[in-house]
């Protein structure tokens, strides 16, 4: 299976402008331009996926490759970075996009509010008004993409998969009692030690840093890493992570009991961000919710070596839904 996901899945990169903000974004699959694309062949779905923090989309292409070979290459799985952690290499340009009317009014852009405005403007500026919607949130991906439920009601959203979701407490976490301190109060010496740190390193350096600590880690990755060392990226993720511990404290539980027969949550059992007590309230507050616990002892970052198990487990998920989309589009054609 590994073999065929780096070999023959074809994922392409395009850096865009979004809110006027550098945006990488990975498409697997291939179909590159939804929006203009007028084909009958054309997908009825996209599989947008909203990645944690930092929102460095290349941790998640594996994941990305196995769930669209799992659901057996029919529709598109694109994935979207956070605004301020991608920065456009010098050998990339950025595609020239419709205009964005979104571009002036979002304030505090790198800012948790800011990420899920500017989702939600990605969303309406490069994505078909009819095009049914399924969103896979990780980590605080999850709140953003409760928030837009809340905020992009037109958006035609089927289903959102909550994967270990810090919705809740982050703060109060095992993980957040460790963060809020670094990031709410000592960001400062991070923002001023890796200006002075990585902004002069060469990039032959970075790049070599980069590749030892991935091997390390045995993480193979198909797109450059580079942003990972950019101080520009690790600001704005320091920057974020601050606003998650002040800011995600109650759940949203009006949001969640409005959308509950699309979400579906799924908890784990060794996750210092989201520990086994939330998912029992949770559970608790929504008895009839999709909410599930990890059987398997996955950790928060699956994406690092559990992508496989987590495909696996949303292509069974979404097998009746994409079952029905592919019955009404057959019942168009007759």
């Amino acid at each position: 299976m590994d073999s065929e996901i780096k070999e023959e899945i074809p994922v392409h990169e395009e850096f865009i402008l979004c809110c006027g903000v550098e945006t990488q974004v990975l498409k697997c699959g291939p179909w590159t331009d939804l929006l203009n694309d007028q084909s009958a062949n054309r997908p009825k779905l996209l599989i947008f996926i909203i990645t944690g923090n930092p929102g460095f989309p290349a941790f998640y292409v594996t994941f990305a490759k196995a769930l669209y070979s799992l659901i057996k290459r029919r529709f598109p799985v694109w994935i979207i970075s956070h605004a301020g952690h991608a920065l456009v290499p010098k050998d990339k340009k950025i595609l020239t996009t419709l205009n964005d009317p979104n571009a002036q009014e979002i304030q505090d852009i790198y800012g948790l509010h800011g990420q899920v405005e500017h989702k939600l403007a990605f969303l309406r500026t490069h994505v078909p008004k009819d095009m049914k919607l399924v969103v896979i949130g990780h980590s605080i991906g999850c709140y953003v993409a409760l928030q837009i439920l809340k905020h992009g009601p037109e958006l035609p959203i089927i289903r959102s998969f909550l994967l270990f979701p810090t919705i809740e407490r982050m703060s109060e976490s095992p993980s957040g009692r460790i963060a809020t301190p670094l990031l709410c109060w000592l960001r400062y010496i991070l923002y001023v030690s890796s200006y002075l740190l990585l902004k002069p390193c060469p990039e032959k350096i970075k790049s070599w840093l980069l590749s030892v600590v991935l091997q390390k880690m045995n993480v193979q990755s198909d797109f450059p890493l580079l942003n990972l060392l950019e101080p520009f990226c690790l600001v704005n993720a320091a920057y974020l992570g601050s606003q998650e511990m002040m800011e995600v404290v109650k759940r949203d539980n009006e949001t969640i009991k409005e959308h509950l027969p699309k979400l579906t949550f799924y908890y784990g059992t060794i996750d210092p961000w989201c520990p086994k007590e939330y998912y029992e309230d949770i559970k608790k507050d929504f008895p009839e919710g999709d909410i599930r616990l990890c059987e398997k002892k996955i950790p928060h970052a699956f994406t690092l070596h559990f992508y496989q198990e987590m495909a696996e487990m949303v292509a069974d998920w979404l097998k009746d839904d994409l079952s029905q989309i592919e019955t009404e589009t057959e019942g168009n054609k007759d």
